[in-house]
């Protein structure tokens, strides 16, 4: 049968619309098909990108300043995220670092004064052989801000200094234990000094020099050095000096042990050295005795 003339364009136009609307449906098939032509064989695509990993540090006050910057450092050479958290090294509040791990709070590292890191150790907190010194820590003496400098520069004039103030501030940490258990008796004072004495629980003793709440404050220099509104006279003379090493262990309950031994050895690698100098701490080549 022959199909007059005047159908046959219709026909032509109805075909052209279907092979368009074809060749759209089948154009994102040939580009899949395109993408996997290109891929290499034996090759998977690329799989999703990770969550960024995330440590989790306890520090105390001595290592703090130097540890803000270091972690900052540290973050931006690995991509690794650090979480801080701050507390004393020993004491009863709850914010001292072994109540803390006490209570399985998340950790992947501590850094304290390195008595306390052994018995943490030796109680199963942290795991044997990462720890680490990382700092060595001298004990600074502290004044109000515009108040006269006391003489310091021997053990008498200490002993002077600490029986003309009418009140004294030492921390609760290892520099404040060793000042009241130690260094008062050792000046013959202790009768005299313990009275009008406060061991400040948690807050920095420059805090409470500069509020005016005590004449005279004992602190670890690091942990002074951060404080406003205070003056500070210089380090204690060395017949009196307790020189204390603050160390790095790995928590015994750490997802992340490898990772967290990786950042122990960067703080104690010449890579850290000025930042810990800058605050007020040497850099620990060998291990203190506490």
């Amino acid at each position: 049968m022959k199909v007059p003339s005047i159908v046959l364009p219709r026909v032509r136009k109805t075909q052209e619309k279907l092979s368009r609307r074809l060749a759209m449906l089948l154009l994102p098939a040939a580009a899949l098909a395109g993408c996997a032509a290109n891929t290499p064989a034996g090759t998977q695509a690329e799989a999703p990108t990770q969550p960024q990993k995330e440590l989790r540090v306890m520090t105390s006050g001595g290592f703090t300043s130097a540890f803000a910057l270091l972690s900052q450092q540290y973050e931006r050479e690995t991509g690794i995220h650090i979480v801080t958290e701050h507390g004393p090294s020993m004491g009863d509040t709850p914010q001292a670092i072994p109540n803390r791990l006490a209570r399985k709070e998340p950790a992947d590292v501590v850094i304290l004064a390195r008595s306390s890191l052994d018995k943490l150790t030796s109680g199963g907190s942290i795991v044997p052989s990462t720890e680490t010194d990382l700092v060595l820590s001298k004990i600074a003496v502290a004044v109000k801000a515009g108040a006269p400098a006391p003489d310091i520069s021997t053990p008498a004039a200490v002993r002077s200094a600490l029986l003309a103030a009418k009140s004294v501030a030492w921390s609760d940490s290892a520099s404040g234990v060793y000042i009241q258990t130690t260094m008062l008796d050792k000046l013959g004072v202790a009768d005299q000094v313990r009275p009008k004495g406060r061991m400040i629980p948690a807050t920095p003793v420059g805090q409470i020099v500069a509020s005016g709440q005590a004449q005279i404050g004992f602190q670890q220099l690091s942990e002074l050095k951060p404080v406003k509104g205070i003056r500070i006279v210089g380090l204690l003379p060395a017949e009196l000096q307790k020189v204390t090493a603050f160390s790095a262990g790995v928590v015994s309950y750490s997802p992340h042990p490898a990772e967290a031994k990786a950042l122990i050895a960067y703080l104690a690698s010449p890579k850290a050295y000025a930042v810990i100098r800058e605050s007020g701490l040497e850099p620990a080549s060998q291990k203190v005795q506490p």
